[in-house]
């Protein structure tokens, strides 16, 4: 992927995704995506994730490289930015993920450690991080384990999960077969484990945008 120029936001891209999907897809299965996220934002989801003010649970994961990462000894270098996606067989996530490493050193000069998790069997976050050149964590949270101490975690659709199984073998890839994941969810977490920022979107095609996470942790200075 090219580099993006800094005067695009990661909106801008992600809508260019957003509409090439909608004319390359079926009217029935622009259809069946649509009822999928109208779906997450009924099930109470957004209401009921972990939000700003929350302490945010600790966890230790392991990264691609098989290293174990802990939340709060991070949490001891300075705030962390806490992102998931649900795997690299999502466009939208492997557009966010490139945008973030572009931005890696701007949220490293706020003092911020960034760390993503993902549902994805460590082998395949090992090649989501090396297919992005990514060098800030990835880390493994098979079956959505954190995901769900942080409220974070929805079960698809049928008709979406089908989907998903008949086009790259979601059960295969997260080596289970609940058909859950993650919302594209994003926090900033303080050095006292206090969540001071809180991104939550039932549409998957959304994102936190960059300059409020740095505005986010440029406040805890």
């Amino acid at each position: 992927m090219e580099a993006t120029s800094n005067k695009e936001t990661l909106d801008a891209l992600l809508t260019e995704k957003r509409n090439e999907g909608a004319a390359k897809f079926t009217k029935e299965k622009n259809k069946i995506y649509a009822d999928g996220i109208t779906s997450v934002a009924d099930s109470g989801i957004l209401e009921n994730a972990l939000n700003v003010g929350d302490k945010a649970p600790d966890f230790s994961l392991k990264n691609a490289l098989d290293e174990s990462v802990s939340l709060y000894d991070e949490l001891k270098n300075g705030p962390v930015v806490l992102t998931w996606y649900r795997g690299g067989w999502c466009p939208y996530c492997n557009i966010t993920l490139h945008y973030l490493q572009e931005k890696l050193p701007e949220f490293q000069e706020a003092g911020a450690t960034l760390m993503a998790l993902t549902p994805e069997l460590p082998d395949n976050s090992l090649n989501t991080s090396e297919k992005n050149n990514l060098e800030f964590n990835v880390l493994s949270d098979v079956g959505n384990t954190i995901g769900k101490e942080y409220g974070v975690v929805f079960k698809l659709t049928d008709e979406v999960a089908e989907i998903y199984e008949a086009g790259f073998g979601l059960s295969k890839v997260n080596g289970e077969t609940s058909n859950e994941l993650p919302l594209a969810a994003t926090y900033v977490i303080d050095t006292n484990g206090i969540i001071q920022y809180a991104f939550l979107d039932a549409d998957y095609r959304e994102r936190a945008e960059p300059s409020a996470i740095l505005a986010a942790l440029n406040k805890l200075k």
